[in-house]
This record gives structure tokens, C-alpha cells and sequence, in this order.
């Protein structure tokens, strides 16, 4: 299991992440929002693209902060705050809020990202239009709750099974099952991981984004028979539902 893991996510590296990350630029840190996002002396902000760390209130009312909020912010904190980062970018360059979707380095050469997720401080959050290193951040996420450190060892990010996580709609989860049967509808293929379509937990790709599988080291219909782990914001649409649109949402566990 961990071989093919370990094959899977070299694969991810050599592709979502061959694209080289353009430097374009550096700023100071002087102020850190949360754990995966701070502010620029230029004024700007920065999501570190491809991290989602345990989230904070920010002035939400009713907004309950994810475990470890503070310690994942005082993390990036101790990481970047009054340093000179190094902003590079591997696909879509800022968001619909005006946030810059940077990689950043320390003068040193840290790779920030890549220390949040080995801390345990943060889990892999990718998107379609911004996959470059994805890999290598996986096996840097891998590692960290293999060793039970930061963000791992609550219970609130456990991973999820198929048949538990109907408990967790609304909320970004990371789910392990076996697929059952894969099915094409018009214009979505379905994965489900039980009999009863109706109610079981089940993974969408529509047609426009099955391109983007192209470059995965398996057809979706091969998944039939297969551990996986998939990864994203659970729905409710007849049970537990992830729209997918990318491969670096799934893994092969076996």
C-alpha cells in the first residue's frame, strides 16, 4: 500500500507540479490574518495557495473558530512575520477577493507552505486552476498525520469513512472508502461506495472537468474495487456528495 502511495504521489509531482513556479517578486510579512493567509508591506494580501488551515472567526458572527486556529496563526507567524518572502506562482495569480495565490520562500530558501503542512498546521486544499507541487505538498500532509503531529491528532480533521461521514455535511473532510460502481449520467460520472445511490456517499465529476483527469495514473472507471481517499466540502443531494474537478482530490491507497 504505502509503495503505491508513494508511486501515486511521485506521479502527482511529475505533473501537476512539473510546471515551474514563476518568481515574480518579494515582499515583507507584517501581519499574519490566520493560518494561511497574511499581509504584505505592499498592502496586499496573500492566501498561501493550495493550504487550508484550521479556520478563525475574523469578525463572522456565529462563526465557531476551527481547533488549533490560534496555534496554526502562531505558526505562520514564527514562520514569516517581518521576513522578506519571495512570492512564485504556479497557475491562477489572485482570487475574487483580490488576494494574491502565491508560494512563498524565505530568504533561506523554506518553502512555507511546505513547513505549515509538515507541521501539521494546515491540510492540502488544491483547485483546478492552481495544481502546481500539489505532490509534494500531499506526501508533506501524509507524513505529518502518519506522525500524529499538529492538526492530526484532534479528532475535528480525522479522516472520514464513507459510511460516517453523512455526519459531517457542510464541511471540508477528507473521506476513505471503496468504490462500489462508477456510473456516466448524461453529463456527470458517478462514484459511489455502497448500493443505494439514493443514500450512500457518492463523488461527481462533470463532463467539463473530466479533462482534467487526462494526466491521473487511472481512469475513473478503474476505480471500481479501489481503496481511495478523496478530499473536499461535503454537500447533502441524495446523502453525503463531493463535486470533484481535479485528480489531486483523489489518492489510491492500495
Amino acid at each position: 500500500m504505502l509503495l503505491f502511495f508513494a508511486a501515486f504521489i511521485a506521479h502527482l509531482g511529475s505533473t501537476a507540479g512539473a510546471a515551474d513556479l514563476v518568481q515574480k517578486g518579494s515582499a515583507r510579512s507584517v501581519e499574519i490574518v490566520d493560518g494561511d493567509t497574511l499581509v504584505l508591506d505592499t498592502g496586499q494580501q496573500v492566501r498561501l495557495v493550495g493550504l487550508q488551515a484550521p479556520k478563525l472567526p475574523l469578525g463572522r458572527k456565529g462563526f465557531r473558530a476551527w481547533p488549533l486556529g490560534d496555534r496554526s496563526r502562531q505558526t505562520l507567524k514564527n514562520l514569516t512575520l517581518g521576513r522578506q518572502l519571495t512570492l512564485s506562482y504556479g497557475g491562477r495569480e489572485i482570487d475574487r477577493y483580490g488576494r494574491l495565490l502565491a508560494h512563498l520562500h524565505d530568504p533561506s530558501g523554506t518553502w512555507i507552505q511546505g513547513e505549515m503542512l509538515r507541521k501539521g498546521m494546515a491540510r492540502v486544499y488544491s483547485f483546478p486552476d492552481n495544481r502546481a507541487l500539489v505532490g509534494k505538498m500531499l506526501a508533506l500532509e501524509n507524513e505529518a498525520r502518519l506522525a500524529q503531529r499538529g492538526i492530526w491528532r484532534h479528532r475535528f480533521y480525522h479522516i472520514r469513512t464513507a459510511d460516517t461521514v453523512k455526519r459531517h455535511i457542510n464541511s471540508f473532510q477528507l473521506i476513505e472508502g471503496r468504490v462500489w460502481k462508477v456510473a456516466v449520467r448524461r453529463k456527470r460520472t458517478y462514484i459511489n461506495f455502497e448500493e443505494d445511490w439514493r443514500t450512500d456517499f457518492t463523488i461527481s465529476v462533470k463532463r467539463r472537468n473530466a479533462r482534467n483527469f487526462k494526466t491521473a495514473p487511472y481512469s475513473l472507471p478503474s476505480l471500481v474495487g479501489k481503496r481511495i481517499r478523496i478530499r473536499g466540502w461535503v454537500k447533502n443531494w441524495n446523502g453525503p456528495f463531493i463535486e470533484t474537478t481535479h485528480p489531486e482530490q483523489f489518492e489510491l491507497l492500495e
